[in-house]
């Protein structure tokens, strides 16, 4: 399972854990934004917002480019170094 398989799955977890909760596809992106928000913060440096910024410009000024980027993010499962033995 690739990161963004993995990343839609609790996605899919979220949603259940919201069962009929008014707004849940909203409040489960939004928790999952949250959480990457911060780790961009603290770990993409000083350019993070500049990368979160151009993610969104792209979004909203070419949605079919952003949704070409993030499907060819569903490429091949990488090889887990415990799975050559």
């Amino acid at each position: 399972m690739t990161p963004l398989e993995r990343t839609e799955a609790l996605y899919e977890e979220l949603l259940r854990w919201y069962g009929d909760g008014a707004d849940k596809e909203m409040r489960a992106a939004s928790k999952l934004l949250m959480v990457a928000l911060d780790r961009l913060r603290t770990y993409g440096g000083d350019d993070w917002r500049t990368l979160v910024y151009s993610y969104i410009d792209t979004l909203v000024e070419h949605p079919e480019r952003f949704r070409q980027m993030l499907n060819s993010q569903r490429g091949e499962t990488k090889t887990d170094p415990d799975d050559l033995t």
